[in-house]
């Protein structure tokens, strides 16, 4: 454990960045599988608005350094690619 009081404060500050960086990524995963599920389900309507709330989380976990650039695109590309397809 760190003695001096700028250090005890930078270790809360770390935890708490992580953790709210730790729900994002959880987010984006979960969006992910829903929006494939729906997919899945034939319920286009619903995957399209899935894909939106997809992209969205996918943009700002890009933008924060969570994820690279092409994961990012492959990710939302697959996806659409997938309800694009449905009939």
């Amino acid at each position: 454990m760190a003695n001096i009081k700028s250090s005890k404060k930078a270790i809360k500050v770390i935890a708490k960045k992580t953790e709210n960086n730790h729900e994002l990524k959880a987010r984006v995963r979960n969006c992910i599988k829903n929006c494939d599920k729906a997919i899945m389900a034939g319920d286009k309507e619903t995957a399209q608005k899935l894909l939106a709330d997809v992209q969205k989380y996918i943009d700002k976990a890009f933008s924060k350094g969570l994820i690279k650039r092409n994961t990012a695109d492959r990710q939302k590309s697959r996806l659409t690619q997938k309800v694009k397809g449905m009939n």
